[in-house]
């Protein structure tokens, strides 16, 4: 070998990275081996027909709860603007779901890669903020009824930084894939779920909302026992007043319902996720994923629960958590 090709071998680069900006959505959807279809199936049109269906009850009510709260005085209190941000929260997962459903299947094939991200990053947003704020309204019910309070003592600036910060969360974790944090540069690291995405991100995620929904369970939890324990105490007393049972026990059901239905609709989806992260090969996240549609009952659940807090137009410990 000539010395001047020995110098030039030095220093050139052991693997040039290659990347895939300029392929199709099909390309990676091929590379994970996930389905793709290119034609409308009975199945395709019912799916899309519910989905707009579902984002249109979510769009109408969400915008029912934000208007009560703003024109009603008595919703005026950090718990109500944390349901109320909630509610925005669903609301813009209402749009990103109806987003969703004008990009859908036969139409996936169609996207560019960038009108792929955006549908992504809508719903990875409407996702965090909800996840989010779920975890602050759980820390601030466990703070007032902790302190026997009606209302949490926190000053309306510290609620709005609450919910910007919230906000900037729920972008940030958005908007990673979309710069930077994907596989169009590592093949090898496609996720078989989101094809355009790396698997370490989907492992990120995944364990960032299990982590975040174990905190809720266990403030939750908290919640349950001391309630049980307070109302057990005070009905040995000839004092204790029946309506305040009434509250205690409403309570204990709420709290039931919440923990169920996260633990039914967040923690499988989360952990076939995190499967899917780690790369797991005989999982076969694919066939689980074609039969797991948890965004839409997660909103319909918030929503309504919500729902009822507006109508009842007044402050109860349970309508509240």
């Amino acid at each position: 070998m000539p010395a001047s090709d020995a110098v030039g071998c030095a220093f050139r680069p052991a693997a040039m990275k290659q990347c895939f900006y300029n392929e199709t959505v099909g390309f990676f959807y091929n590379n994970s081996r996930k389905e793709l279809t290119t034609y409308w199936r009975t199945k395709d049109v019912l799916v899309v027909a519910l989905g707009l269906t579902v984002s249109v009850i979510v769009l109408l009510t969400n915008l029912l709860v934000i208007t009560a709260i703003i024109i009603n005085r008595r919703f005026h209190y950090p718990i109500y603007y944390l349901l109320g941000n909630l509610a925005a929260a669903d609301l813009f997962a209402g749009i990103a779901y109806m987003f969703l459903m004008f990009h859908t299947g036969p139409r996936t094939a169609e996207l560019s890669l960038k009108t792929w991200f955006i549908r992504q990053s809508l719903l990875d947003t409407s996702l965090t903020a909800s996840v989010v704020n779920l975890l602050a309204i759980a820390v601030e019910r466990h703070q007032t009824v902790f302190t026997m309070q009606l209302h949490s003592k926190m000053s309306n600036q510290r609620v709005m930084i609450l919910i910007f910060c919230i906000w900037v969360t729920a972008l940030l974790l958005g908007l990673i894939p979309s710069y930077g944090w994907h596989c169009l540069c590592a093949l090898e690291k496609c996720s078989s779920m989101a094809p355009l995405y790396s698997r370490s991100y989907l492992t990120f995620w995944a364990i960032s909302n299990l982590v975040i929904f174990l905190i809720m369970v266990v403030v939750y939890t908290h919640i349950f026992i001391y309630v049980k324990r307070k109302m057990t105490r005070m009905s040995k007393h000839t004092s204790f007043h029946p309506r305040y049972k009434e509250t205690m026990i409403s309570l204990v059901k709420t709290v039931t319902i919440i923990l169920s239905a996260f633990v039914i609709c967040w923690t499988p989806g989360q952990v076939v996720l995190l499967l899917d992260g780690l790369g797991c090969k005989s999982c076969n996240v694919l066939a689980v994923e074609k039969n797991s549609k948890y965004t839409p009952t997660v909103v319909k659940l918030n929503t309504t629960d919500r729902r009822t807090l507006s109508q009842n137009g007044h402050f109860t410990v349970d309508s509240s958590i």
